[in-house]
């Protein structure tokens, strides 16, 4: 819907009109000799020449004008109403993107992936989802790192997570300082919406915080996590006397991630693949709800621009027409 902020303004639109009211100055000239009558009657010529043009040049005038006073009015487009969470939760995900995720175990599609691909993929649509919440985003593997701070731009969110790469932040693992480091982000926000999401594949190797302290600190600012422990229990892998069945989660340390859920309030899961891991999250979906309460705003798109560029180009042709009228009388006169 189109509509002026201030259209009290276009009753400035006649103002110009006022000029004419305004006596103009009388001018004394002094009386010029001409001693040749070519010459005067050049001069008359060019005199008349001006006045037949003087009404094109008030039009111009005039539309430019008009042109900065409807500008002035500032004109807006105005939307259709969209509605925007006003409440929700403050929903931190912590990834582990240390060196054991780059193990092939996971499947899409029947292809074989890493543990990363498949997470990114998992968690990607599960951020999408969360379109209340304020999310963010911790990566951590020998230390931890803020990458997504709290944010309704989930699309950002997402990003960040698929240009993720194995080793950014180290190879091994730093739960404790995840932990930590989401305790600093949440504390700070409303009581009952903090909540942390976090996925590993192995145990506590690296960082200066160990699980069980920073575990107190989450316990201390009333900050729910859920824990997710990922990888498959077992899987084939060729040989020179035939395949062989290893455990690639075997370094997984299961009861310090039930402690970490348990002591928070909130719960501990296990993913051995993809399915799992995406039950997981709708699960996730059902046990912290996504709040309904909206706000409902109109966005506004000003157009004052455009009268402006209107003026803008009159302008610049009446200057354009000047230089041209003026150059195409000295070259009569030197004719």
């Amino acid at each position: 819907m189109f509509e002026m902020q201030w259209p009290w303004l276009l009753l400035l639109a006649p103002l110009p009109l006022a000029m004419v009211f305004i006596p103009a100055k009388k001018r004394v000239e002094a009386a010029l000799r001409v001693p040749f009558y070519q010459h005067a009657s050049q001069l008359d010529q060019h005199s008349k020449l001006g006045i037949n043009k003087r009404p094109a040049k008030l039009i111009a005038l005039w539309l430019m004008w008009l042109a900065c006073v409807f500008a002035a009015t500032n004109p807006q487009w105005v939307g259709e109403p969209t509605s925007m969470p006003s409440s929700g939760r403050d929903l931190l995900m912590a990834v582990d993107i240390s060196g054991s995720m780059e193990q092939t175990d996971m499947a899409i599609a029947g292809r074989r992936v890493t543990r990363l691909m498949a997470v990114k993929k998992v968690i990607g649509d599960f951020v999408v989802r969360r379109n209340s919440d304020r999310m963010g985003l911790i990566l951590f593997g020998a230390q931890a790192y803020l990458q997504a701070p709290l944010t309704y731009d989930r699309k950002t969110v997402n990003q960040l997570l698929q240009e993720a790469q194995i080793g950014f932040a180290g190879r091994e693992t730093a739960i404790g300082d995840a932990i930590g480091l989401a305790v600093k982000r949440l504390r700070d926000r409303p009581a009952a919406s903090r909540v942390l999401v976090l996925l590993t594949d192995g145990a506590n190797t690296s960082g200066q915080l160990s699980p069980d302290k920073a575990t107190e600190l989450a316990q201390q600012a009333n900050i729910k996590i859920y824990t997710i422990a990922f990888g498959a229990d077992s899987m084939e892998v060729p040989g020179i006397f035939g395949s062989r069945t290893v455990n690639p989660s075997r370094d997984l340390d299961e009861p310090t991630m039930m402690n970490i859920a348990e002591k928070t309030g909130g719960k501990y899961f296990r993913a051995r693949n993809l399915e799992e891991l995406d039950n997981i999250h709708r699960e996730l979906d059902r046990l912290e709800p996504i709040e309904m309460e909206t706000e409902t705003f109109r966005p506004v798109q000003t157009l004052f621009y455009w009268p402006l560029a209107v003026a803008f180009l009159i302008s610049l042709l009446l200057a354009c027409l000047h230089i041209w009228q003026g150059r195409a009388a000295r070259v009569e006169q030197a004719s």
